[in-house]
């Protein structure tokens, strides 16, 4: 393993072990920190069962405090093995996992019954582990990079939808009226959006036979637009097949990832990656 002078060996072997998953030791770090992550959303849906809360709430309390204990000196050590802290710090898997971190310290503050509402919001935050599962799965950042190349397609497309729901609506306001329930055109036009992304809810339905055809319309259309978004992100990953193999290593300083396999230098600052 290659050294910087300014940064310690054990500091780029921690960077390797965290960051990186070429080695035996950092994929093994990856594979216990994923069975955690799994246990706590567990732990937050177990809870939120309120007899097998009562039943063994000092039970899930331990088990929820080492894991959380665990998160903290996770997170500690992320911000340690790096040359530049804040960057992890305000990436947004750092504030993933400082999410991930505080519930459990910040309802140590909210006790008493009036602050109830507050610590199961506070609880509930936990829920927020599960994000910490996309920096573990290769797929997710094909299809991150397949979202972000498209977003300007998704983008027009789901601005054609909002426009076809606008005047949807507001005709199937002039077609059936305030008698069968369109009192307005915003409800209208929720109940066009509605029935368009789904089959309707059953609150609101036409009742002329105008509005019924004009419905069914929305209904088929409904179903051949999924097609449009999923063509453009297919097409999207498609592309980032083509793309490079890379490896796992992470900039020390940076934290730029996808690296060329046997990179020495990192392609976006220069600084040396670890061997």
């Amino acid at each position: 393993m290659s050294t910087s002078k300014n940064k310690p060996s054990w500091k780029l072997r921690l960077h390797e072990i965290i960051y990186e998953a070429d080695t035996k030791e950092g994929k093994l770090f990856d594979i216990v920190l994923l069975i955690i992550i799994i246990a706590s959303i567990l732990l937050v849906m177990l809870e939120s069962i309120e007899s097998f809360d009562t039943k063994y709430h000092d039970l899930l309390n331990i088990g929820e405090w080492i894991i959380t204990i665990f998160f903290t000196i996770e997170y500690i050590l992320r911000i340690v093995s790096i040359n530049k802290p804040f960057k992890y710090v305000l990436s947004f898997y750092g504030v993933i996992d400082f999410l991930s971190t505080i519930p459990k310290y910040l309802a140590l503050i909210f006790v008493g019954s009036q602050s109830l509402v507050a610590f199961r919001a506070l609880r509930l935050l936990r829920v927020f582990r599960i994000l910490k599962l996309g920096r573990y799965i290769g797929a997710s950042n094909k299809l991150l990079l397949a979202l972000k190349a498209s977003k300007a397609k998704i983008a027009v497309f789901l601005f054609f939808v909002v426009i076809i729901c606008v005047i949807l609506g507001t005709v199937m306001y002039m077609i059936e009226g305030e008698e069968n329930g369109f009192t307005n055109i915003p409800k209208s036009i929720y109940w066009a959006i509605v029935t368009l992304t789904t089959v309707g809810f059953g609150d609101i339905a036409p009742q002329t036979p105008l509005g019924q055809l004009i419905a069914s319309v929305i209904m088929i259309l409904g179903y051949s637009i999924i097609a449009i978004p999923t063509g453009i992100v297919s097409s999207e990953m498609t592309k980032n097949d083509m793309v490079p193999d890379t490896n796992t290593q992470s900039c020390p300083t940076c934290l730029k990832e996808k690296h060329a396999k046997n990179a020495t230098f990192c392609y976006n600052c220069g600084s040396i990656l670890n061997e």
